[in-house]
């Protein structure tokens, strides 16, 4: 039987997402995803640096798009981007409407 060359991924939920971002944000940062909380701002909480955020825009924009076609997180939204859930909401938003 020949190797399977495409491996179907499950539907991401909202927690999944929430992990993803947790996980991708405490490496950036370089602490443990488990002191990342929805509630906390990137700047103000987190103490992320501008260059940070971009490096976190980019990480998401890979990593989502490989679950939800053509997933990209608009320059326009940037600023609306100020704690973590905003942005779980604005990747749920996307990668939900594309399942």
């Amino acid at each position: 039987m020949p190797a399977e060359t495409h491996v179907q991924q499950d539907p991401l939920n909202r927690e999944a997402i929430v992990e993803i971002v947790r996980g991708l944000l405490a490496d950036i940062l370089g602490i443990e995803p488990g002191e990342i909380s929805e509630g906390q701002s990137f700047i103000e909480d987190l103490g992320a640096a501008s260059m940070e955020l971009i490096e976190l825009v980019d990480k998401m924009e890979q990593e989502f798009a490989e679950r939800s076609v053509g997933f990209r997180i608009a320059d326009e939204d940037l600023e609306d981007l100020k704690t973590v859930r905003d942005a779980v909401d604005y990747v749920v938003d996307r990668v939900s409407g594309s399942n």
